[in-house]
């Protein structure tokens, strides 16, 4: 497919920023099934096959390289809780990937397929505009399967389940193609959405509450044994430690890059800096309509882009300027903007018309017209280079870098391991004097402290709690270098008593009682207003402070009430009519309306078609969702599909045995 995309044209712009995020979101839709325990089947499928659905497979390696790119963007650190949680993130994995095979397979008996084509034109035009033809040009095929293997894919599986991803689109096309928006439907919900009310409001709020209490120490004694359950290893587990760190910035300090160095890293990467022929163009492009599968080319629209592109050509020949007559008339508006510009290209990142054409050219010369299967081009190549190798002294300067790099990890690395070797042998302290390092012992401390010259880093506290009591010195890398330690201590989680809980007892028991205080005297408010229909006297009588709000929408914030969807039972009322108790942020209040507005037909005519658009989009997705929810059942009963469940144990073995 990638050679395909090659010939896609010379300003196709197909990127896979974001890969890693399209990878996991095309597997993204989930069928609200039982879960795939349900799913027995009959003859579990082969070993490395975790389930078969319809004429779709499940492998094993799949499981894992989508649990994996799961994990990456949840923990894109990665460390040691990553690794551990590999089988959670396996089971989700499996049921994500068994849905999305199912809609393929359906999709597939119902007759639905995607051609090469399709694929193509997705690249180009849909979600994966990114990077691999950069300012038109092709990034070359060595880094796009790079790319890919960074994400522990190939380009024949990222294809295929791109293909299955648009094979996806189209079968919710067809499924919820029946959708339909009544008019009167559309108006009910334009002027729900669109109708503002202006209101009085009388507020409570529970921090007044909370300045009026003051419970007694049998009050507070009372909650907390009643709550002694909440409270049990409430004050969290502490460790002790002795630890160096191994700066690797002290390290690249001493280390220094000899001329020798440079030169075996040039030897050993030569082809990293080998330059393939190329030359910088700038291009005019009038397009031709592209004809539909089976169709034939138009022949008129055909001859009217040649006479329009030889009319360019003459204005060239006649001294025009290239670079204006590209923005005038050039049908790439990639290119057109920048006068055509196009920059260096190699051999086979443009259709082969373009590319010989090109390649053929002087430095400085222009074409005749070329066709392509995109239309006819004008080429004018401003630059040539011929294939060659860079000298050493050419990129001197970025080798240096990469060089002091790898220098400083490894010496820092051997530095780490050294002093853990005999920390092992001879004891901490005495090793760390016999390197030179300050050892440092800690207080107690829990996962949230910080330690000096550390900071709050996760993986280095996630191996230092997940350390065995008594265990030998370890070693964990951190940002700064390597941390070589020996836990010293451990002080198990314990349950607090009164007396060293007492601060907290306080504040939940203060927080529980205002709130039952505060949704008390808000239903008294409104009882009160209601019986004599005068919120304000009733606000007063008890002490509630009483304002008046702005027109405002359903979808609107009033101060103190916060977002008026906790408040919809305004828009209900009628004016002069008060509200029941409403409670919000931690608020309470009780609204009587003053005014309704509806929207008007003007402003319905304007927005109508956005209201309808999501109403349909609305019913669109309840149609497919009742659909995938049907067919998971029927797979299931059919025995359509079939999951092993012995890979499915040996994939979530380590989870399992965690939660026992």
């Amino acid at each position: 497919m990638i050679r395909q995309l090659q010939n896609a044209g010379p300003t196709v712009k197909i990127v896979l920023g974001a890969l890693l995020v399209l990878i996991c979101a095309s597997m993204a839709i989930t069928l609200i099934p039982g879960g795939i325990g349900s799913s027995l089947g009959i003859g579990a499928p082969p070993a490395g096959v975790l389930a078969t659905i319809g004429d779709q497979t499940v492998t094993v390696p799949e499981v894992q390289r989508e649990a994996r790119a799961m994990i990456q963007q949840q923990f894109p650190r990665g460390g040691p809780q990553a690794s551990m949680l590999l089988p959670y993130f396996a089971s989700q994995a499996a049921e994500r990937l068994i849905n999305q095979k199912a809609l393929v397979a359906e999709a597939h008996r119902m007759g639905l397929h995607v051609s090469d084509e399709e694929l193509r034109d997705e690249f180009q035009h849909g979600e994966l505009a990114a990077t691999l033809f950069p300012d038109g040009k092709f990034i070359g095929q060595e880094q796009y399967e790079t790319l890919l293997q960074q994400h522990d894919m190939t380009v024949p599986q990222f294809e295929a389940q791109e293909k299955d991803r648009i094979l996806t689109r189209k079968l919710y096309a067809l499924v919820s193609s029946s959708a339909f928006v009544g008019e009167t439907e559309v108006r009910s919900e334009f002027d729900r959405r669109n109708t503002k009310v202006k209101f009085e409001y009388a507020v409570i709020t529970q921090a007044d509450i909370l300045k009026g209490l003051h419970p007694t120490d049998e009050e507070l004694k009372a909650f907390y044994d009643h709550n002694k359950a909440t409270y049990n290893n409430a004050i969290p587990e502490k460790r002790q430690i002795k630890y160096v760190v191994i700066d690797s910035a002290k390290v690249a300090a001493a280390s220094a890059v000899t001329d020798q160095d440079l030169q075996a890293y040039y030897d050993q990467h030569r082809d990293e800096y080998r330059v393939a022929e190329q030359v910088k163009v700038s291009h005019i492009l009038i397009k031709t309509p592209l004809p539909a599968p089976g169709a034939k080319e138009d022949e008129k629209a055909v001859t009217d882009a040649r006479t329009k592109a030889e009319n360019v050509l003459k204005e060239l020949k006649a001294g025009g300027d290239f670079a204006k007559l590209a923005e005038k008339y050039s049908d790439d508006p990639g290119s057109a903007k920048s006068g055509g510009e196009l920059g260096w290209i190699g051999r086979g990142r443009t259709v082969p018309e373009f590319e010989k054409a090109a390649f053929s050219l002087g430095k400085g010369q222009t074409s005749d017209l070329v066709k392509s299967s995109y239309g006819f081009h004008i080429i004018h190549v401003e630059d040539k280079q011929d294939a060659h190798l860079k000298t050493l002294a050419e990129v001197k300067s970025e080798i240096e870098e990469k060089v002091k790099q790898q220098k400083t990890a490894r010496a820092t690395e051997m530095a780490a391991n050294a002093l853990l070797s005999q920390a092992r042998t001879d004891g901490f302290d005495k090793a760390a004097a016999a390197k030179g390092q300050a050892a440092v012992t800690t207080d107690f401390f829990g996962r949230t402290d910080i330690l000096p010259g550390l900071g709050a880093d996760r993986q280095f506290m996630d191996a230092v709690f997940n350390e065995a009591d008594k265990a030998p010195p370890d070693l964990v890398q951190v940002p700064q270098g390597y941390v070589v330690f020996q836990l010293v201590g451990i002080r198990p989680p314990a349950t607090p008593t009164f007396e060293q809980a007492r601060s907290q007892v306080e504040g939940q028991f203060k927080n529980e009682r205002a709130g039952f205080l505060l949704q008390q005297k808000t239903q008294e408010l409104s009882d009160r207003a209601k019986a004599g229909h005068d919120l304000k006297k009733a606000a007063k009588d008890l002490g509630a402070t009483v304002k008046t709000s702005d027109l405002v929408a359903p979808d609107g914030q009033v101060p103190d009430i916060g977002s008026m969807s906790s408040a919809s039972a305004i828009f209900s009322l009628k004016p002069g009519e008060i509200s029941g108790p409403i409670t919000s942020a931690g608020n309470g209040a009780v609204a009587q309306l003053l005014e309704k507005q509806a929207p008007t037909d003007q402003e319905y005519t304007e927005k109508q078609d956005a209201t309808r658009q999501s109403l349909l989009e609305a019913k669109q997705n309840d149609l497919f969702g009742l659909f995938v929810t049907n067919l998971r059942k029927d797979m299931e009963t059919s025995h359509r599909l079939k999951v092993n469940q012995e890979e499915m144990k040996n994939l979530t073995r380590q989870t399992s045995q965690e939660g026992s």
